[in-house]
């Protein structure tokens, strides 16, 4: 069996490794994704964009990225998208138009309720079977509608949860981020906080960065102990500041007490301001108040990430209620989705 697979970001690649543990043997993927995982037809890492104005600037790339995988579609049994909906979404209309016979599964839903609802009628006429990772989004479907929960990937990938918080705080995460623009604009805000609270410290850094980025973007971390393994690090920390993004579930779901920040270009967040429609940027806000009338842990973004904000909250923090917060959040989730999806891709 040969699987058509769109999935250009870190985390989507990350949940694909899992499923892929659940794939017959025999199964083989083409198109993009992380190069661990096979022969993707282009790095990854050239893809790394962050925001509207950088989308914007590698266009002419993409459309054309988007042309070869209709060609690699032409032999394939079935087709499987993986978040990224600015390319996955067009990409699957083409992909269906040419092939309309194919099976199309998206994994990882465009978060077409939190804006730009239009898309979800596209999703209904385009895709067959939608794979949802979020227990809410299926009310924004129309009943007819080819949509199912299928659990949440993190549940398949995070090995250890908390069983009880450490009254002092000994241990410090901080973790700015993955794209570049983030980890700059974060970094010297981190680092004066850190300097401040004066605790032992752990800076998480993507793997896959080169002592290059590293000095380039992270400046003078001489009060950190540089990192790769977030789980790991999440896990053994007794608090964290983390940029907003997957890493802020995950450490939702482990039960470390964190605050969420993050800086967009001021172009980006402009636009984003003006298209979504939510109170929170963080999923575990996003889902804990689903069940609940408050926010799981606090959020600053923009010019309100400062060192004194920080450190206020820092100070302010009910750590001794979060743990049972993060046990309510993962019973929501419920399970892991690897299994449903595989099963989707191959019996279904």
């Amino acid at each position: 069996m040969k699987i058509l697979v769109s999935a250009l970001e870190h985390s989507a690649n990350i949940h694909l490794k899992s499923l892929k543990r659940e794939l017959p043997s025999d199964v083989e993927l083409v198109g993009i994704f992380d190069k661990e995982l096979g022969e993707s037809i282009v790095d990854l890492q050239s893809l790394a964009i962050m925001g509207f104005v950088d989308a914007i600037k590698k266009l002419r790339f993409f459309f054309k990225l988007a042309d070869e995988m209709v060609e690699l579609a032409s032999d394939v049994d079935k087709i499987l998208l993986m978040d990224s909906s600015g390319f996955n979404l067009p990409l699957a209309k083409k992909l269906k138009k040419k092939y309309p016979d194919k099976e199309i599964v998206y994994y990882i839903l465009p978060q077409a309720w939190a804006w730009r609802r239009g898309r979800i009628k596209v999703l209904e006429r385009t895709i067959d079977k939608l794979a949802s990772i979020l227990p809410f989004e299926k009310e924004f479907y129309s009943k007819e509608a080819p949509i199912e929960y299928v659990g949440h990937p993190l549940l398949d990938q995070i090995e250890q949860f908390k069983e009880s918080i450490n009254p002092k705080v000994e241990h410090i995460a901080f973790m700015p981020g993955s794209r570049k623009a983030e980890i700059s604009k974060l970094m010297p805000i981190y680092r004066e906080v850190q300097s401040m609270l004066g605790i032992r410290s752990s800076l998480v850094i993507p793997p896959h960065f080169s002592a290059s980025d590293v000095e380039r973007l992270y400046g003078d971390i001489s009060g950190f102990k540089v990192v790769s393994d977030a789980h790991k690090t999440l896990y053994e920390a007794d608090f964290a500041f983390i940029c907003s993004g997957t890493a802020t579930l995950e450490a939702s779901l482990i039960g470390i007490p964190f605050i969420l920040t993050y800086i967009a270009k001021p172009l980006d967040y402009f636009i984003a301001s003006r298209l979504v429609d939510l109170s929170y940027v963080g999923l575990g806000n996003i889902m804990f108040t689903k069940f609940n009338d408050r926010a799981l842990h606090p959020e600053f973004i923009q010019e309100d990430v400062t060192v004194k904000n920080l450190l206020e909250s820092y100070k302010n923090f009910d750590r001794s209620n979060f743990l049972e917060d993060a046990k309510a959040l993962r019973g929501y989730l419920q399970h892991g989705s690897a299994q449903r999806v595989a099963h989707i891709l191959c019996n279904d």
